[in-house]
């Protein structure tokens, strides 16, 4: 398996950059996966030990930051915009469909968190898309906020979204708010108010992102809050879908990734993993990375 540095541009002109790996022996042209991070993480955050389990047994695997992040360029900075993210996924199937050693009739997409909401959609409009993996996916913007957020706080956010876009209006930079914050001592409110994100983002950054920034654009937790990718499950059939949950996700919810599985149709297939949300790039790990890769070597790899 080798890897290599890669840029590609989106149809609106930013550049994204990322790595391709390509496997060993293998006789071209060979399928592909498309593979982006959730919310506000770059790609040194365990996507590499992803990609590698894939390229393993003869996928070639597309990496990059999404827009706005890490390597990638993009303005505003730090703004994770949900349908900008879907139409660069829809363009990392398009640049590998540019390479001779990619057979563009068998590309999946594989997405976890906030990028596993953009996987459901990606595969439900683009009829490229052969195959799809879901990881801990956000399904619905709304219900998950309404679940992390304090009704009497409600309030409060929408005055804060409608300064923001007030401030914007008049030239302004757009407000920051932190991805995550300390449990113990919290100082306002952030993007992903759960204590294993916080746990997790800070671990990780210190291991494997040292560059990672702990902030996001205001605007994108308002994006957050209307962004619905359930919407989109009964149209993903007859493209395979696999949906792996964390059986105590508290961060994206397992019963709602549940009650919108129960929604696409065939063909399809459930992985429920033991732990929470961030579990499945750590501590089940084996588990996740086994189940996508079955997943596409039964549906890609012919």
């Amino acid at each position: 398996m080798s890897r290599q540095d890669i840029a590609f541009n989106t149809e609106d002109n930013v550049t994204l950059r990322g790595w391709l790996y390509l496997p060993d022996n293998a006789k071209a042209p060979v399928p592909a996966i498309v593979m982006a991070h959730g919310y506000a993480a770059v790609k040194e955050m365990y996507l590499d030990k992803y990609a590698a389990v894939f390229a393993e047994i003869g996928f070639a695997v597309l990496v990059y930051d999404h827009r706005n992040f890490g390597a990638s360029a993009g303005e505003p900075r730090q703004e994770v915009d949900p349908w900008a993210q879907v139409r660069d996924y829809r363009d990392g199937i398009t640049y590998l469909g540019t390479l001779p050693a990619i057979d563009d009739a068998r590309i999946g997409v594989w997405g976890s968190s906030y990028s596993g909401g953009h996987a459901l959609v990606v595969a439900a409009i683009d009829r490229r898309v052969a195959c799809v993996v879901s990881q801990v996916p956000l399904v619905s913007g709304l219900n998950n906020a309404r679940r992390l957020v304090r009704a009497d706080m409600w309030a409060t956010v929408r005055r804060m979204f409608n300064k923001d876009r007030a401030a914007r209006y008049a030239g302004k930079p757009p407000a920051m708010i932190p991805v995550v914050t300390p449990p113990d001592k919290p100082h306002g409110p952030c993007a992903l108010p759960t204590p294993d994100a916080w746990q997790w983002f800070t671990t990780t950054c210190e291991m494997r992102a040292p560059a990672w920034q702990n902030e996001v654009t205001l605007r994108s937790v308002e994006m957050l809050h209307e962004y619905e990718p359930a919407a989109y499950l009964p149209a993903i059939s007859p493209t395979p879908l696999l949906m792996i949950v964390g059986r105590t996700d508290h961060l994206t919810m397992v019963e709602l990734a549940l009650g919108a599985y129960a929604k696409a149709l065939e063909p399809k297939q459930l992985c429920i993993l033991e732990g929470g949300h961030f579990d499945a790039y750590i501590e089940t790990f084996d588990e996740s990375s086994a189940a996508a890769r079955d997943w596409f070597a039964q549906h890609l790899l012919h």
